[in-house]
């Protein structure tokens, strides 16, 4: 890993479970990994003898503890040869666990630690073909998803009862799992970001939001996963999505996060919205569904190619209501490429 030598580290202790996973293959819950400039150690227990081997045998010497991980850590550690330097991600590691590595009659003395911060999160911005394709197919199946969904959508229902009816439709095509809790928001509830899906019912109209009779806003913020690999979607019942469209066309590697985000938030500022728009454009997409690059009004700092990232403009205007449309978008080489389906257009449920 090119990171360990400017740095100026002999190796680096992974314990980030998404980190883990990127590097070695292995998906449990419980490891620690050391990588070094000729190695990969990871140490688990017993519960993924099994899986560890299967899933990262091929790139980590795997080994197996029954009682103390940490204690097997070290004493493998010591035989990797001669390291001095070694790193730990200060942003993963629990304030308990930093203690093993230095505090009175550690184990971990023998080594001198240094403190880092998002080594690996920073070459897991780029993705390659193979994650960008499982991206894809997370963003594919979380639109059908909600296509079969809204099929059974109908006033009287609650919001957690269609939250429900989303999260079987995304276990049934094959998604692994909710990669965050999935927001099912009604009327003025739609005002709130995030959300939480709770027992309110859609009104058949009126009631905040909707206007005129038409019916409630109903937004719906769910994620799919697809060989750990996130997609994560927002959808808005009755309402377009302009600044959605201009800012996933515009887009581009090597502009900045900050110029990014103005493409959508200067079209809502120049319809007097604005202040309506609290959060960013959007977030980088892979094995954790927030990860870097930020498309941020505070980021200066170029997107990199290669990245996958969420493109969600929202609008929010407390006691009435809020839309939020929210795709995925591959910044290749040539141009965005928009990984879901895009869908903007007015959706009515009768």
């Amino acid at each position: 890993m090119r990171a360990l030598a400017t740095e100026e580290l002999d190796g680096l202790l992974v314990t980030s479970r998404a980190n883990i996973r990127y590097l070695t293959g292995f998906s449990g819950s419980a490891a620690l990994v050391m990588v070094t400039r000729a190695d990969v150690l990871l140490v688990t227990d017993f519960r993924y003898d099994e899986q560890a081997r299967a899933e990262a045998g091929a790139v980590a010497r795997v080994e197996v503890e029954s009682t103390s991980v940490w204690d097997r850590f070290f004493k493998e550690l010591a035989t990797l040869g001669p390291l001095t330097s070694l790193g730990y991600e200060a942003h993963a590691l629990t304030v308990h666990d930093a203690e093993r590595l230095g505090g009175a009659g550690g184990a971990g003395k023998a080594w001198r630690w240094q403190a880092t911060t998002e080594l690996v999160e920073r070459l897991r911005a780029a993705k390659d073909a193979g994650e960008v394709a499982a991206i894809r197919t997370a963003a594919t199946l979380a639109g059908e998803a909600l296509r079969q969904t809204l099929t059974l959508v109908r006033p009287g229902m609650t919001e957690l009862e269609i939250a429900g009816l989303l999260e079987g439709a995304l276990r049934r095509l094959g998604s692994e799992g909710h990669p965050f809790s999935t927001i099912v928001a009604s009327g003025p509830r739609t005002a709130l970001p995030h959300a939480r899906s709770s027992a309110r019912a859609v009104a058949t109209g009126g009631g905040g939001g909707g206007g005129g009779g038409e019916g409630e806003w109903l937004l719906l913020d769910f994620g799919a996963q697809v060989d750990g690999y996130c997609a994560d979607i927002t959808r808005t019942v009755l309402v377009g999505g302009r600044a959605n469209e201009r800012a996933r066309a515009g887009v581009r590697a090597g502009m900045s996060g900050r110029d990014a985000d103005a493409l959508a938030r200067e079209l809502i500022a120049a319809r007097g919205l604005g202040d309506a728009f609290g959060h960013s454009l959007g977030h980088g997409l892979g094995l954790e569904v927030h990860e870097a690059p930020r498309l941020s009004k505070t980021n200066a700092e170029p997107l990199p190619a290669g990245a996958v990232v969420t493109i969600e403009p929202g609008v929010y205007v407390a006691g009435d209501g809020g839309v939020r449309i929210e795709d995925d978008v591959h910044l290749a080489p040539e141009g965005p490429v928009l990984l879901s389906d895009g869908r903007t257009e007015l959706l009515e449920l009768v």
